[in-house]
């Protein structure tokens, strides 16, 4: 490795802010022994890297992006969040193809039946940062339902219910309406809104996110976008953008 400490990040670091993963997606790659630094695999979390250093995955070499671009999108039904599909279904990635020089990734999921606002981003950083149950981001949704909504079932979902062996839970709810409220959740697991009704024998008939953090869908359309300002970034708390050393 450089001798230069000054200017050295850790691996799983570099790899997240030039875009290959998330922070997670980068420590699987350096586990499953995919990375190379100056022709040596590394296989462990800790090594750190600088500017001098050539640094591989899969035998290709990885050039860190200097410029860190925010996207917040909105997702319309039917379209897939992931950036491609073996189904052949729509994705993100189509709406934003062309729009880019590089290779965005999404930040979280919205399932495929689910629409509203997510973040596209080439930092993986800012990916880490908005999905930690650390941080505790809030992720509201509008939810309509197929019968009444009563507040002693929705105060359940705030104390917690265990679902195959797993405590899902919301942090805060209004209701809207007999059948709809909104839902805030501050970590998100898989399909978890869905998961709450559907053990109560409720039908989830829309699901739709209006806002992560400070950042809500208020004036975009289906398949939408916008670059989120500097000011958006302040507002949600994330400090890391625009430096790929730091």
């Amino acid at each position: 490795m450089a001798d230069n400490k000054d200017n050295e990040i850790r691996l799983q670091v570099f790899l997240a802010r030039s875009g290959i993963a998330s922070r997670r997606g980068s420590e699987d790659l350096i586990r499953q022994g995919r990375v190379r630094v100056n022709g040596r695999v590394i296989t462990r979390m800790g090594e750190k890297v600088s500017l001098g250093d050539t640094v591989e995955v899969d035998h290709k070499k990885i050039y860190p992006d200097r410029r860190f671009v925010y996207v917040a999108l909105y997702k319309p039904k039917f379209v897939v969040s992931s950036l491609n599909d073996p189904e052949g279904r729509t994705t993100v990635s189509d709406i934003i193809k062309g729009k880019f020089p590089f290779r965005l990734f999404h930040v979280g999921r919205l399932d495929y039946l689910s629409s509203g606002l997510m973040f596209l981003t080439n930092d993986g950083e800012f990916s880490r940062f908005i999905t930690s149950p650390a941080v505790g981001i809030e992720k509201e949704y509008l939810v309509e339902v197929s019968r009444p909504i009563s507040k002693e079932l929705l105060d359940s979902f705030v104390r917690g219910i265990t679902i195959d062996d797993e405590v899902l839970s919301i942090s805060s709810y209004r209701l809207a309406g007999e059948k709809v409220a909104y839902l805030i959740l501050k970590e998100g697991k898989n399909r978890e809104i869905r998961r709450l009704f559907h053990h109560n024998k409720i039908r989830v008939k829309k699901l739709h996110r209006v806002r992560i953090g400070s950042v809500n869908i208020k004036g975009m359309v289906p398949g939408e976008y916008r670059l989120l300002a500097a000011r958006d970034l302040k507002e949600l708390g994330y400090r890391h953008g625009g430096a790929l050393w730091s």
